[in-house]
């Protein structure tokens, strides 16, 4: 007898069955990263952060898709640092980055030596890939898979200025170098022709002269005016477009995509139409542009005393200006970015988080750049878009540090094992159920220790800065940020009534105190024998 096991499948049990499948394949799916971090944006430097001027609308709908982080802060006021602290979720003081040349290739001491959120979520299935300023230790980019991964002179995105060199062959090929023009002169930076502001120590000279007399090189921060590149062409168009098309190439994959923006760190040389869109006339210099500067701690900062120009009322119109365009230009191609997302169905999957790693003091008491603890230098724009898990239009009043993005991340993401950091998530702070997170802040300064603060705290809009040792000549500084925004009345120092605000620095310093111990500092002594008044 012959035995037939053939049966006929029911039509409605096998759609079932895929329906089933189909629903637990989603399921299972881990949700993406999109990290995007700008390079030198103040906060304010946002329309949703109350700026009349400069417009983002992009930024302002991601801010508003998802919770939006009004007093975030960064680790460090300087690139590298800062940078090192985000990716691992570690203090300064932990990863041992202090300054910018203990990056890439530094091995005199091991620095950073506990594993960022990209390298630990390539252990958990991710596809990572990077995009943009690394700036960090070298040995952390071995799990990134972009498909151009050195320049055509053989030199590695992630060895110091390697990701320029990969640009330079993208610009070489669509936008050749020129000769001058009258009155131009060539970007350091790109190597391609601008035309100098007046706030650029070039501008009314001619190339033939500059040549003959001005044999130093000058860096990035001297370089004011338009860049003669087509606007398609720029770095942030360059880096936007690569990631663009890894959000395309990698849609049915797990993925944690990076696009780290060079802008708007200097050059403060725009392309057109973003140079000119904002009429220099129409720019306000900063409030504080004339502060004196004798009770602070910051009179000789960043060259302060030897560039007049950044306390020049009418020549600061122009760096703002030109600020201001390079903002808009990210602003632009962040929406392009999100478009992109939202055409392959990835938006709603897809946490996004939107930061900086500093600011940029933009004429602030006549000062450039970063490196100090002033609010233009230290709050960062920080947003973050989760749709599945974050409400829309949430709002976040407590204070954050960028340590906390680590943990943010693996939390959101759903990474079970616990790894080392000195932040704590933040979804407890979004979802507003974490009381304690987020009542004070500390920010670190752990480089050129004698001649600036070493770490300031602020709570409840009051800001302390100390150094971390008792011997210390520095100023101590205090600013009561509810009655004097702009930190031109250190309430320390030489301030005649300072007896007055013993109670409030001592408060500070308690909070410093409990931070520095929970994070097993070697400063605990230093600052808690340091006199305040």
């Amino acid at each position: 007898m012959q035995l037939n096991f053939y049966r006929p499948i029911n039509p409605g049990l096998l759609l079932l069955a895929m329906v089933v499948i189909s629903f637990s394949a989603i399921a299972q799916k881990k949700k993406n990263l999109l990290f995007i971090l700008t390079d030198q944006q103040q906060y304010k430097a946002l329309s949703i952060a109350g700026n009349s001027v400069v417009e983002t609308p992009n930024l302002d709908k991601l801010a508003k898709s998802g919770a939006y982080f009004k007093n975030a802060y960064t680790p460090m006021a300087v690139c590298g640092p800062a940078r090192s602290a985000i990716l691992t979720g570690m203090t300064v003081e932990s990863t041992g980055v202090n300054t910018n040349a203990k990056t890439y290739f530094y091995n005199e001491t091991p620095v950073m030596t506990t594993p960022t959120f990209d390298e630990i979520l390539t252990e958990n299935g991710y596809h990572c890939e990077y995009y943009g300023k690394w700036h960090v230790m070298s040995n952390h980019s071995e799990v990134y898979k972009n498909p151009k991964k050195q320049s055509e002179n053989g030199k590695s995105i992630f060895q110091h200025g390697g990701q320029n060199h990969v640009y330079m062959d993208y610009l070489n090929e669509n936008f050749p170098q020129r000769g001058l023009k009258e009155g131009e002169f060539y970007d350091t930076f790109v190597k391609r022709p601008y035309k100098p502001d007046p706030i650029d120590s070039y501008y009314g000279k001619t190339y033939e002269v500059v040549q003959k007399d001005d044999k130093k090189r000058r860096s990035q921060p001297n370089l004011h005016g338009e860049l003669k590149v087509p606007a398609k062409h720029t770095i942030t168009a360059y880096q936007a477009k690569e990631t663009i098309a890894a959000i395309e190439r990698l849609r049915d994959t797990t993925f944690s995509i990076t696009l780290s923006i060079h802008m708007p760190h200097a050059p403060m040389t725009p392309s057109k139409p973003y140079y000119s869109m904002y009429p220099v006339e129409d720019m306000i210099p900063p409030f504080s542009i004339h502060d004196d500067m004798e009770n602070s701690p910051y009179k000789t900062a960043n060259g302060r005393m030897g560039l007049p120009e950044y306390s020049d009322p009418e020549k600061i119109k122009y760096m703002i200006s030109n600020y201001y365009g390079i903002i808009k230009e990210i602003d632009d191609w962040i929406g392009k970015i999100l478009k992109t997302l939202d055409d392959n169905n990835l938006t709603d999957d897809t946490l996004i988080i939107f930061t900086s790693d500093h600011g940029e003091m933009l004429g602030a008491h006549g000062l450039r750049e970063k490196n100090v603890f002033y609010e233009e230098s230290s709050h960062i724009p920080l947003m973050i878009h989760f749709p599945k898990e974050i409400k829309k239009n949430t709002v976040v009043d407590g204070y954050v540090s960028n340590v906390d993005l680590f943990s943010t991340i693996l939390d959101y993401l759903d990474i079970e094992k616990q790894y080392p950091s000195d932040g704590k998530s933040l979804r407890g702070l979004i979802e507003g159920t974490d009381k304690e997170h987020g009542k004070y802040v500390v920010t670190e300064w752990d480089y050129r220790g004698p001649v600036a603060p070493n770490y300031m705290v602020i709570k409840d809009g009051w800001k302390l800065m100390i150094p971390y040792t008792k011997e210390s000549t520095v100023i101590n500084a205090m600013y009561n940020l509810n009655d004097d925004p702009h930190e031109m009345h250190n309430l320390l120092g030489s301030n005649p009534s300072k007896s007055k605000y013993k109670e409030k620095a001592e408060e500070l310093r308690a909070c410093l105190l409990e931070w520095l111990k929970k994070n097993h500092s070697t400063r605990y002594d230093g600052v808690k024998e340091r006199q305040l008044i």
